[in-house]
């Protein structure tokens, strides 16, 4: 809509419409999460899903300047049939920090709330870490494996602490998110990798795994969802400042085999290698669907 104007002037624009939209739902959100500490669980089940229309309001706001400042052309497939009430597990590639707004925008109200799991330390972000605190998204402290040789008394708390913030998901409907790949695409972290596939990274199993074991009697659908920018990847600048012109997203559900559903993948060796091998080809056939984008979608000619 506002294509005419520089595109320094939409990404300021941009910026200012985001910073406005996270102020005024915080200043609505903080007061209910602060209610939400008392313990009488009828208030705080009110709360919670009053706290997630908040921020589904916030992604709201933000399709909206995105609408505003840009002019994207979307072609998604796959997500008509998602349910809002369901129960799921979500795992795309990930290629820039523009993936969680893409996802966010197309997936709103179409599907429970994404739950990312986020680093122990993000709960210290100003204003934004609040909000994820608030809004259930559990924070984890991973162990290195150098750490745990040398604390091996450490071993096991990560799954426990996965346990315990996948308890909070039990009474609502989630859709718990995990970029299996643990980082974005770089053709330096490919080549470091050694990747066998074309378009990915390597994917982590034990994140999803944990996740499984916590809530098998929850979870029995994986949204496995695969993002393409036929322009190559976007900075988040190029997205605040109307610069993306096409974005390419495909939905698949998934069934979860029920074996390896309440299975100890820390413990069970045997389990380990059978779900890293199911994780694998997932991830085989996710490299061979971007390939078909590339060929489908291919990046204009300069």
């Amino acid at each position: 809509m506002l294509s005419f104007l520089p595109a320094s002037v939409r990404g300021a624009l941009s910026a200012i419409l985001l910073i406005l939209n996270t102020l005024l739902c915080f200043s609505v959100l903080f007061p209910l999460a602060m209610l939400k500490l008392l313990p009488y669980k009828p208030l705080q089940a009110a709360c919670t899903r009053a706290l997630i229309r908040i921020a589904e309001f916030w992604m709201l706001c933000n399709s909206g300047w995105m609408k505003l400042t840009g002019n994207i052309e979307w072609d998604i497939q796959g997500r008509e049939k998602l349910d809002h009430d369901g129960w799921y597990l979500v795992a795309s590639n990930h290629q820039s920090w523009v993936d969680i707004l893409v996802l966010q925008h197309n997936l709103n109200r179409r599907m429970p709330m994404l739950k990312f799991f986020l680093k122990q330390e993000l709960i210290w972000v100003p204003i934004i870490g609040i909000c994820w605190w608030a809004l259930d998204f559990p924070f984890m402290k991973r162990y290195t494996k150098a750490y745990l040789d040398r604390y091996p008394e450490k071993a096991g708390l990560d799954v426990a602490a996965t346990r315990k913030a996948c308890e909070k998901f039990k009474t609502t409907p989630v859709a718990v998110f995990n970029f299996l790949e643990g980082t974005r695409l770089t053709p330096s972290k490919h080549a470091q990798q050694n990747s066998p596939y074309r378009h990915l990274l390597r994917p982590k199993s034990g994140g999803v795994a944990f996740v499984l074991d916590a809530m098998g009697q929850q979870l029995r659908s994986i949204v496995d969802i695969t993002i393409h920018y036929p322009d190559g990847s976007p900075s988040f600048w190029d997205l605040l400042s109307g610069r993306i012109r096409r974005v390419v997203m495909r939905c698949q559900i998934r069934p979860i085999p029920t074996e390896f559903l309440g299975q100890n993948y820390h413990h069970d060796l045997q389990f380990r290698e059978a779900f890293q091998g199911w994780i694998n080809q997932l991830w085989q056939e996710k490299d061979e669907l971007l390939a078909q984008l590339y060929r489908d979608y291919p990046p204009p000619k300069k």
